[in-house]
């Protein structure tokens, strides 16, 4: 009997050292920013640049994931006309198309380099990326001086380090769980569906409005984390086709109380506190559980059919289920 009492103790500290010897798990936080400009905009055309970072940090503040892509959104307003069912795609998504190589002495295309650009950031903080060595070359673009970084990525990085560094900086950053082994996904859909055209009488205004998904998948393909976030840039025309006033006051999640939802709406909750809502109920589902949402129309707007889902999400989520279904398939 003490022989097989002390062959049972055996076993149980056996199985509790390989439980021990197990991978361990770390807590990490999903961050997310955005940097737009409107800058190149000019007579005959409308432009938006938006750089969107997603980054996942450890415990130390270091960077231990990066991905970057940019809605680089255009619309051709001559003579005041403005194209509302108009289809964009990031300068990721435009790949090899993107034609960096072919128009300029670039030896790498644009996707390529910010590839680059997010494998440096691997291992430094915030501030290491903010206080990079840079210089401003004659075509008046944001460079590094670092030679080997310069040498797979030599397009200007002021907007990726803004927006990593905003990313880093993410004060509704979505903490998760996790051996390491997680993929990081990233996703932007655009649309210029409310734009409207100008006449003799009256201004049209370009909405070139940008919606941004960001996952981390577990080894499953199930969400441990999520964000969501969108811009909504304006950009006044007139019949000749001239660019007026330009008019962006920060993204939805960082205008928080400013978007002033509750005060302009029978909502309970701000824009942030609701896509917070919608992003808890992201974790732990696919892309594919995300596609089968159930939803209905409402007033115009595809919101939740669960009532209770619909408590704390009022707002129409059918572009944030589409853009962080992407973000899901974009994982790698």
């Amino acid at each position: 009997m003490k022989k097989i009492f002390a062959i049972l103790l055996l076993v149980c500290m056996v199985l509790s050292l390989a439980a021990c010897g197990g991978a361990k798990t770390a807590e990490y936080k999903l961050g997310m920013g955005v940097s737009l400009n409107m800058n190149s905009s000019k007579a005959g055309n409308a432009q938006v640049d938006a750089t969107c970072a997603v980054v996942v940090l450890d415990k130390d503040g270091k960077i231990v994931a990066c991905r970057i892509d940019v809605a680089q959104n255009k619309m051709d307003v001559t003579d005041g006309q403005v194209d509302t069912g108009k289809t964009f795609l990031t300068k990721v998504e435009l790949g090899d198309d993107y034609n960096m190589v072919k128009y300029s002495d670039a030896t790498h295309e644009w996707y390529e380099q910010a590839a680059a650009f997010e494998q440096y950031c691997i291992g430094k903080t915030a501030d290491e990326i903010a206080n990079m060595e840079t210089v401003v070359n004659e075509e008046g673009h944001t460079v590094t001086t670092d030679e080997t970084l310069y040498a797979s990525c030599s397009i200007s990085i002021g907007d990726f380090q803004d927006a990593v560094v905003k990313a880093c900086n993410d004060d509704q950053a979505a903490t998760f769980t996790s051996d390491g082994t997680f993929t990081l996904g990233l996703a932007i859909n655009s649309t210029a569906a409310e734009s409207t055209a100008a006449t003799a009488e009256e201004e049209g205004v370009v909405k070139m409005y940008s919606e941004f998904g960001a996952v981390v998948l577990d080894k499953d393909g199930k969400i441990l984390a999520a964000l969501t976030d969108a811009t909504q840039p304006q950009i006044k025309i007139d019949a000749a086709g001239e660019i007026g006033d330009k008019t962006f006051k920060g993204t939805k999640r960082e205008l928080k109380e400013g978007y002033n939802m509750v005060a302009y709406s029978d909502a309970t909750l701000e824009w942030y506190q609701q896509a917070k809502n919608f992003t808890d109920y992201c974790v732990g589902k696919t892309a594919a559980d995300l596609r089968a949402t159930e939803t209905k129309e409402d007033g115009g707007h595809t919101v939740f059919a669960d009532e209770t889902l619909y408590a704390s999400c009022s707002i129409s989520v059918q572009g944030m289920i589409d853009v962080v279904a992407k973000a899901c398939d974009n994982a790698k």
